[in-house]
């Protein structure tokens, strides 16, 4: 059973008289455990995919299932408690909370699934650990370099013990190297923790990691390939 099912999936917007169909007749099968890269131009439809995909939106038509769990059809509530559970998000532009320090970003996620200050704490320790941040706990999300902060976002999307981490132009503002090193830690993650990793992408560097690559155009996947 696929980790992912989408089904002949169609999404528009309103722009005021104007539809904009952002996707058009998109079905996409992720297997758990897959590294694979959505790729195409800007305003191809990748992010408006990942949304889909990640419960964020919900699709104009067709059916979406998360590991053999329909998610068309299910209520806000029950969507964050799928994202919560099971999805972790890593953005662009890291989106942590600036006011807070590293070891307590990564810890809002286990607060917001409600588990216990001491199971936290642990939980924290091991995610900063694991991402070779264990000496900045105390920092504040401005202390930190590009990449060590694209690392905290990371650990962060790891606190729930996702199934899927989905990555939206992860490297978009990281230089050469520090890109480099941010996709060699979600490819050894994925290869001794077994997350599915599901990125969307223009940049040739994550193309060379990701072991499958789907390519979209004008909001339709137009081919895929083995890499």
């Amino acid at each position: 059973m696929a980790l992912i099912d989408m089904r002949d999936i169609e999404k528009d917007y309103s722009l005021g008289r104007t539809t904009i169909r952002a996707l058009r007749n998109v079905s996409l099968s992720v297997e758990a455990g897959e590294f694979t890269a959505i790729v195409g131009p800007s305003g191809c439809g990748k992010t408006t995919m990942l949304n889909l995909l990640g419960c964020i939106d919900r699709p104009t038509s067709g059916s979406i299932s998360f590991d053999g769990v329909p998610t068309t059809g299910l209520g806000d509530d029950a969507e964050a408690d799928l994202r919560l559970a099971k999805i972790g998000f890593i953005f662009q532009s890291f989106n942590l909370v600036p006011v807070l320090t590293i070891a307590e970003n990564i810890e809002v996620p286990l607060m917001l699934a409600g588990r216990p200050k001491r199971e936290r704490r642990v939980r924290v320790e091991e995610l900063m650990e694991l991402v070779g941040l264990a000496s900045y706990a105390r920092h504040k999300p401005d202390e930190l370099s590009g990449g060590q902060r694209q690392r905290v976002a990371i650990a962060r999307a790891l606190a729930n013990e996702p199934r899927l981490v989905i990555a939206d132009e992860p490297t978009a503002n990281l230089d050469g190297a520090t890109g480099e090193s941010v996709l060699e830690a979600m490819k050894e993650l994925n290869e001794k923790n077994g997350i599915t990793f599901l990125f969307s992408t223009h940049d040739p560097r994550v193309m060379r990691y990701a072991r499958r690559i789907v390519r979209l155009r004008d909001g339709e996947i137009e081919g895929e390939e083995a890499s």
